[in-house]
């Protein structure tokens, strides 16, 4: 197809598609884009808080639950729990098996 001024042609057949366009728009991003925070409440996110060192900044507060890791290695397939650890001054994520 070749756009022409009034719409496309096909360069085989010769067939003609009028087109209209109807409005063309450029929208501008924002000069200040909006900045994303994630806050996320930790009594939702069942955990609790532990006295455990942060070993990133050395912290003695921490959010703690348990999980369970599942998964299958050469036809045995493995349970174990996990714990995960937050940070609750920076944030950082550690587990202990």
């Amino acid at each position: 197809m070749k756009g022409t001024k009034t719409g496309y042609v096909c360069s085989k057949c010769g067939n003609k598609t009028e087109a209209t366009i109807v409005d063309v728009v450029k929208i501008k991003p924002p000069e200040n884009p909006p900045t994303v925070v994630l806050v996320e409440d930790p009594s939702k996110l069942d955990y609790t808080k532990v006295a455990e060192t942060c070993p990133h900044c050395g912290n003695s507060e921490a959010f703690h639950s348990f999980g369970l890791v599942s998964g299958e290695h050469a036809g045995v397939r493995q349970e174990r729990t996990m714990e995960k650890f937050i940070c609750t001054k920076c944030g950082y994520t550690w587990s202990k098996e």
